[in-house]
């Protein structure tokens, strides 16, 4: 079974091949946002249209990679290990947390976020 960001590059490289694709990458930033405001709009409506909704944006997501060159299912798998990593130096530090539930947890938790996010800029790419 093909995963489904290779299947969604697949049926845009048919489209593109046929004539179907977008001109200009300006319209690629304006679909994005339409389906980001589609999605938001679902989310009353449930599950099932947030699905759908949701389906279409991860699509144009495909398809803005595509048109910048990236490949998404790399990108997402980059975008994986960087909050893996910065999740993991949350939990290093799970010991000076309030407890779960507490107000302020969340709070804590971003600060320690944003610690590990200023330490790899200073790293450099990982």
């Amino acid at each position: 079974m093909t995963d489904p960001l290779s299947e969604a590059l697949r049926l845009q490289q048919d489209a593109a091949g046929q004539g179907f694709d977008w001109r200009e990458l300006d319209e690629l930033w304006h679909k994005l946002a339409e389906e980001i405001g589609e999605l938001q709009a679902a989310v009353p409506q449930g599950v099932d249209r947030v699905r759908d909704e949701l389906g279409d944006l991860l699509f144009m997501a495909v398809n803005l990679a595509r048109h910048l060159r990236v490949d998404a299912g790399q990108a997402l798998m980059q975008a994986n290990n960087k909050f893996e990593r910065r999740f993991g130096h949350i939990l290093k530090h799970l010991d000076q947390l309030p407890p779960l539930g507490h107000p302020q947890r969340l709070d804590a938790m971003e600060a320690l976020w944003q610690e590990a996010k200023r330490h790899e800029r200073r790293q450099g790419p990982a």
